[in-house]
């Protein structure tokens, strides 16, 4: 069945064009920033989204997310109102929102070769943000260098274990994750945090909701 499930992924890959979504604001070598071109349609906590230019795909990782007035002198009020019934009497409102969200660089596929590592360069500029696609996640996510990477830059989280169980989360929906990498998924977090047994134990017990197939 779930040969069956990675096998119809790869094909709706290939009929569905994956478009981008954002563009980056802010860039540097280990997180960037960009803006939704749409203020309702951000990216997932914890999705995997992509930046590609003619030498290489780079890979982040959505660590944040926020959503606030476009305009500095304008600030956003509350109408006692849903958003449906906001839309139908005062749609012009939401013309002055928009949604942010960094991401952290976790790899980068050069030469049709993935490394787990920051890229030479960082994303350019206005360079334009395209959701992962589903082989892409399949790849990246069946090995667990990544973690080092989110581990180092944990100073930028506000929670490096609510990003990871989401994660852990996304790829059980989306069934990617197996048993092999799992238990792969759970060493490196063991090394990756010295053995410390009750943080092990406090994660491996919120991750029993999540993961629908364990």
């Amino acid at each position: 069945m779930l040969k069956l499930k990675l096998r119809a992924n790869k094909i709706m890959d290939t009929i569905i064009q994956i478009k981008p979504f954002a563009e980056i604001i802010e860039s540097s070598l280990n997180i960037w920033k960009a803006q939704a071109w749409q203020w309702d349609e951000a990216p997932s906590f914890g999705s995997l989204v992509t930046v590609k230019t003619l030498e290489r795909t780079i890979f982040g990782l959505v660590s944040n997310i926020e959503i606030c007035s476009a305009d500095a002198y304008r600030v956003v009020t509350a109408y006692k109102k849903t958003e449906e019934e906001l839309k139908k009497e005062q749609p012009q409102i939401f013309e002055f929102l928009k949604t942010t969200f960094s991401c952290i660089t976790i790899g980068y596929q050069e030469n049709d070769i993935l490394l787990y590592q920051l890229a030479p360069e960082p994303p350019k500029m206005h360079a334009f943000v395209f959701p992962a696609k589903y082989q892409e996640m399949v790849d990246f996510f069946s090995n667990e260098q990544y973690l080092q990477l989110l581990f180092n830059f944990s100073s930028h989280l506000f929670s490096l274990d609510e990003l990871l169980l989401s994660i852990l989360k996304q790829l059980s929906d989306k069934d990617i994750l197996t048993k092999d990498n799992l238990e792969k998924f759970i060493e490196t977090f063991s090394l990756l945090t010295a053995n410390d047994y009750r943080r092990l134990k406090l994660f491996l017990k919120r991750t029993k909701s999540i993961l629908k197939q364990f």
